[in-house]
């Protein structure tokens, strides 16, 4: 089997690389190597290596700068999505998107269904819906979309790194408390892809994240935790709990943002989100 895998440089497609099976031949392709932008690229690229499958693991994922970077923003969600749904009908290759829990506007109270109502409230969450509609509508019968939420790696820049940085600079932090998700270690989703290539048929929207539940600050004191433990910090530092209201950014996040992976479960068993962490935080130990 044949796969490529767009979006070269960051977290996911670095992971995936990582993670891939024994008898599947991959080419990870980044803005360097191909404009996605571009059909005649694209389909240049693809007819050559002829794939079974594309994964889109490629994002405009700057989620404040999206605000007033709008064009950027749907070149990247959305042109760039219908070229590869495009490319890979003409090419008969099965066809994944990564999509985001920003396509949901957080008023909810139980998980959210793959077939639950879109309502994005920022410009990043109106354009990854975008590229969404445009795989539904552009190639239906051979596609997957795959919604995760708060995306972590050893590789890229992410949360998990960014709190790392500023506890070992800063006397104390304040993290928001009133924003409800789930934390999903790009390793752990890499697999999750990886299983759904290697079946025979697919559902069109999955759900996928790391499994429990919690908030951005229970987040950063477990990232505390168990860097302390392993001894990535050299100390502990007061987190203090914040509501959204007192962290004013550009976008609005959806304070409720679950996503339900029950099904996504059938195929791959998730890891509870601190044990996954603890794994990153490990594997981060014999990097940095």
């Amino acid at each position: 089997m044949k796969v490529i895998i767009i979006g070269k440089s960051g977290q996911l497609a670095n992971e995936l690389v990582v993670e891939v099976p024994e008898n599947i031949e991959i080419l990870s392709l980044g803005s360097g190597d191909v404009d996605i932008t571009s059909y005649i690229e694209v389909s240049k690229v693809v007819n050559e290596f002829n794939p079974n499958a594309i994964i889109n693991a490629s994002a405009y994922t700057a989620v404040d700068k999206a605000e007033t970077e709008r064009e950027a923003a749907y070149m990247i969600n959305k042109t760039a999505v219908e070229v590869l749904a495009r490319v890979a009908k003409d090419n008969n290759s099965r066809f994944f998107h990564v999509s985001t829990d920003f396509v949901f506007d957080g008023n909810s109270h139980i998980a959210y269904q793959p077939s639950s109502a879109t309502h994005p409230t920022s410009v990043y969450g109106a354009s990854k819906l975008a590229g969404e509609e445009a795989v539904k509508e552009i190639y239906p019968e051979n596609s997957s979309i795959i919604r995760t939420s708060w995306v972590y790696s050893s590789f890229g820049n992410n949360f998990v790194k960014t709190m790392l940085r500023l506890m070992a600079e800063k006397e104390q932090l304040s993290v928001v408390a009133d924003q409800i998700g789930c934390p999903t270690y790009a390793k752990g989703l890499a697999v999750f892809l990886w299983a759904l290539v290697k079946k025979e048929s697919i559902e069109q929207v999955y759900h996928w994240s790391d499994a429990g539940v919690a908030s951005w600050y229970d987040f950063a004191i477990a990232v505390q935790s168990i860097a302390f433990e392993q001894g990535l910090l050299e100390r502990k530092i007061p987190i203090k709990a914040i509501p959204s209201s007192s962290y004013i950014t550009p976008a609005k996040r959806p304070n409720f943002s679950l996503l339900n992976i029950i099904g996504s479960a059938e195929i791959i068993e998730p890891v509870y989100w601190r044990e996954q962490l603890g794994a990153c935080i490990v594997n981060l130990k014999t990097i940095l």
